[in-house]
């Protein structure tokens, strides 16, 4: 037993109760003296029995089923060998339980994780749907988000979606800003105009890392969600749909104003993307880290721990492999 741990966690952990594990220290020696049951079941099955469930579950006719469908057919043959459960205890024994037809369900693992220690190293990108006047057609606004600052890096809206319109997004968007594109990771979804080839060949042809959701499941992203969320949830968003493709560019453009340059990112420090990009958050974020310590020596009773955190972010995770603490993010930035 761990010397310091208390007792009734750590038997919890062990799935024991804390008076089993107080019993065991009283006995004089550590043999184990449960025996388990004295007989066997009355229902058990026979060895011929139980050979005959892995013959019927790998005879040619029905290696490539599953015990659900086994089980039927057996019943409309008139024959009853065992049931579901029983044919599943039994090839799970035997190491047999795995998928049995050829087309094998697709595994997807969850994306690898990003790290960006500074602008320009990892963009993620994404579309969403704007309201048109006419029911059932749809404006479609092509966003990319600088992880690491939050800056949106270009915000274009166009009528249709395709792996064209992407391209020349991210091709603008590199010259633009003037960025070396060669080697940054640019993250979005498993939509066709994100895995179309033309994309795909303008991405591997500037030298960009492609990175992808896993299918369905749209938190892989959440940069992007979580940008078009803010977008439709402004007071200014009209609640009226859009008359033209110049009139929903014409608004966007004034939210991407204003998300770069006077929105104050909580994720960030409460500083401006367009400032955190840039490097002037630091002076900004030394500025207030002052003026707290000042109002701590003015009224030193009124403080009872630290100052509000006002140290720059250094570090951002997309799609972490586990959760950090702030501490370990600065330890590992430092190195």
């Amino acid at each position: 037993m761990c010397r310091g741990a208390r007792l009734k966690p750590a038997a919890q952990m062990l799935g024991l109760t804390a008076r089993t594990i107080q019993r065991w220290a009283r006995q004089e020696n550590d043999e184990d003296r449960r025996h388990g049951p004295v007989t066997a079941p009355a229902n058990k099955l026979t060895p011929v029995e139980r050979q005959e469930v892995l013959s019927v579950a790998n005879s040619p006719t029905y290696r490539e089923l599953s015990p659900k469908q086994i089980v039927p057919r057996l019943a409309d043959e008139g024959r009853y060998v065992a049931s579901e459960s029983t044919f599943y205890r039994i090839l799970r024994q035997e190491n047999q339980l795995a998928h049995r037809e050829r087309c094998r369900p697709a595994t997807h693992r969850r994306p690898r994780e990003k790290v960006a220690t500074g602008p320009c190293q990892v963009w993620s990108w994404d579309i969403t749907y704007l309201r048109s006047t006419i029911t059932g057609q749809f404006f479609y606004l092509y966003m990319i988000l600088d992880v690491w600052s939050r800056k949106i890096m270009a915000a274009t809206v166009f009528s249709k979606e395709c792996s064209q319109n992407s391209a020349l997004l991210c091709v603008e968007a590199f010259h633009r800003h003037k960025v070396d594109p060669k080697g940054l990771v640019l993250h979005s979804d498993n939509g066709s105009p994100m895995k179309g080839s033309t994309m795909l060949a303008t991405l591997q042809r500037l030298g960009v890392v492609p990175s992808f959701n896993r299918p369905g499941v749209s938190n892989d992203n959440p940069f992007s969600e979580s940008l078009f969320r803010t977008l439709k949830y402004r007071p200014e968003y009209p609640s009226r749909p859009f008359a033209s493709e110049f009139e929903a560019q014409r608004w966007v453009d004034a939210f991407v104003h204003w998300y770069n340059t006077a929105h104050q990112h909580s994720e960030i420090r409460f500083i401006s993307p367009d400032d955190r990009h840039y490097g002037r958050e630091v002076a900004k974020l030394k500025k207030r880290k002052e003026v707290y310590e000042q109002a701590r020596q003015k009224n030193p009773n009124r403080w009872t721990r630290k100052t509000r955190n006002w140290e720059p972010v250094g570090i951002v995770r997309l799609n972490p492999e586990r959760k950090r603490s702030p501490e370990e993010d600065l330890s590992s930035e430092a190195a």
